[in-house]
């Protein structure tokens, strides 16, 4: 329970930490090619981590195998390159209380496109009114569907966010069905490692630039990268000892994490406790747990 609560933290804490570091290294909102950088070096560093994590714990260097390297490009299109440039852009451009809730519905996508568009796993009444719940969350914390259409929402903004939901819902279907072929933590390590070099490179040629103009720049990049690699890895370790739904359901406590953490380390406090985004963020919560949560069958 505490290592799963520990990952929630980290999980959570990737919006205030990704803020904070536009603020250090000085990336304004309109300058893409630098922030694709900063979210390039942050992945190739999470790469290493998990590659050195998965190694020490298997007592082996994890090497993909020759047929796995097409999974692992596929897999960072999707979860690298494709999630974390919209990720990025969004919090660039929107709050961290908002963003953290937004992102909360790659958790119910997932399963409508494992369900109705990938067909891995049957239709469950309890996995889609566990979405609707967690949708309806989403919604009200913008005023309702009205919002939308009337200018409470920007592209650039929570648009870019469900973006990166979006990625982050297939990017899951696609570990689903690739670690039946090879195994996870490589696929995943590798995958950081190459989505951040395409990312620094595409920023890099447009004219990007990073500027470390005090420690706080360094350690703030190495925590980024720590937050994918030591969380991915624990909840893997987390997954092979313990039941996968009692982990899973676990799950609900991230959105919670990273609004809260919005509210401390970045003056979000009127935000995130204001009773419109406290209801949404029961919603959300509640969404998740039941998407996850598996019922025991009493005989």
């Amino acid at each position: 329970m505490l290592s799963a609560v520990f990952c929630c933290v980290l999980w959570g804490s990737a919006s205030p930490a990704i803020k904070i570091a536009y603020d250090l290294f000085g990336i304004e909102a309109s300058d893409t090619a630098s922030r694709l950088m900063l979210s390039g070096t942050r992945f190739v560093l999470a790469g290493i981590m998990v590659i050195i994590f998965g190694s020490a714990i298997s007592r082996k260097m994890l090497i993909p195998k020759k047929t796995s390297w097409k999974y692992i490009v596929i897999l960072s299109l999707f979860q690298t390159i494709g999630q974390y440039y919209f990720f990025f852009m969004s919090l660039a451009n929107t709050s961290g209380v908002r963003g953290s809730i937004i992102n909360a519905s790659g958790n119910f996508l997932a399963p409508l496109i494992a369900m109705f568009i990938l067909k891995l796993e049957a239709p469950a009444l309890k996995k889609l009114v566990g979405c609707g719940v967690g949708f309806t969350g989403i919604i009200l914390f913008f005023g309702g569907i009205s919002s939308l259409t009337e200018g409470g929402v920007t592209f650039a903004g929570e648009g870019a966010m469900l973006c990166a939901a979006m990625f982050y819902a297939i990017s899951g279907c696609c570990i689903k069905i690739f670690s039946k072929y090879e195994n996870p933590v490589i696929l995943s390590g590798y995958q950081f490692a190459i989505g951040g070099l395409a990312l620094f490179a595409v920023g890099l040629l447009m004219g990007g630039s990073l500027v470390f103009g005090s420690m706080g720049c360094y350690l703030n990049l190495i925590y980024m990268g720590f937050i994918s690699a030591g969380a991915y890895t624990l909840w893997g370790i987390l997954l092979k000892y313990n039941p996968v739904s009692r982990v899973s359901v676990l799950g609900f406590i991230n959105p919670i994490m990273g609004v809260l953490l919005s509210a401390l380390f970045l003056g979000e406090g009127k935000e995130a406790l204001s009773a419109g985004s406290i209801l949404s963020l029961i919603l959300v919560s509640l969404g998740i747990f039941l998407v996850n949560y598996q019922f025991e069958k009493k005989i």
